[in-house]
């Protein structure tokens, strides 16, 4: 029994309300966007944790109810406004700043999916 507490507390899916589910949605765009920017213009680590985060917050928001389909219809509108622009610094720190207090164990979770290569 403790074994399976000690596995479920690694990240906490609390269930978030409307705005914040948007904001998430957004967040996952701009590192969907993020990631598809060419390693020349942007260092490779940036890339993978974009990869990474745009991993981890689709199946979150899938676990959150977020239906499939929805889900990838408003990512590809931001990917849309965003794709070709260049990368924002400050942007990606919004999103990592606010994924991070949101979702308990996000950040370790995404460091963990970036280090194994499987995004």
């Amino acid at each position: 029994m403790v074994l399976f507490f000690t596995i479920i507390s690694g990240v906490t899916f609390a269930g978030i309300n409307d705005s914040d589910k948007s904001k998430t949605i957004e967040c996952t765009g701009i590192y969907y966007a993020n990631s598809m920017i060419p390693q020349g213009e942007l260092k490779l680590e940036k890339i993978v944790h974009s990869f990474a985060a745009k991993k981890f917050l689709s199946s979150y928001l899938l676990k959150e109810g977020v239906e499939e389909e929805k889900l990838n219809k408003e990512l590809l509108k931001v990917v849309d406004i965003r794709y070709g622009k260049p990368y924002e610094e400050e942007t990606t720190k919004e999103c990592d700043n606010f994924i991070f207090k949101l979702i308990s164990g996000s950040k370790d979770e995404i460091k963990k999916i970036a280090e194994s290569g499987i995004y």
